[in-house]
């Protein structure tokens, strides 16, 4: 340490004090709820198409809801939800930068309710089919068909 170089520091110091930073106005364009879900649906499937498939089953698992700027999102219990908050940032970065609006922010809500419906055995299935397609159950009484 010489005098030299503490006099260097301390004008760094000094003319770093006089230096403002400018406000930058981010856009906030308005979006609606299918834009949104729209571009989330995008990132899921790309998370997806890298490998990583954790985050993208935590982004699918169910349809976000759209308040103001706030998206809010269900999760099924608190370790989804801190595998969730690791990584918001990147998909926060991409939903602002595609929605043009840096006022997105997202709010996230545990919901141990959540039931997922899982179809395993072929009756199972034909049930849920069936739900979606009423029309199955007269497919299957005219042709006289088994499940």
């Amino acid at each position: 340490m010489s005098l030299s170089s503490i006099r260097a520091k301390r004008e760094l110091l000094e003319s770093t004090k006089g230096i403002v930073k400018e406000d930058v106005l981010l856009p906030t364009e308005a979006f609606n709820e299918t834009d949104m879900l729209l571009y989330w649906n995008k990132y899921a499937q790309r998370l997806g198409d890298k490998g990583h498939k954790i985050m993208e089953s935590l982004l699918k698992i169910s349809d976000p809801k759209l308040e103001g700027t706030t998206i809010i999102h269900e999760l099924p219990n608190d370790g989804s939800k801190l595998d969730f908050e690791s990584q918001i940032h990147g998909l926060l970065g991409y939903l602002r930068g595609h929605l043009h609006n840096h006022d997105i922010t997202i709010e996230i809500v545990v919901n141990e309710t959540i039931e997922n419906k899982f179809a395993f055995t072929p009756i199972d299935k034909f049930n849920r089919l069936n739900e979606i397609n009423p029309n199955l159950e007269l497919l299957k009484r005219t042709f006289d068909l088994d499940i």
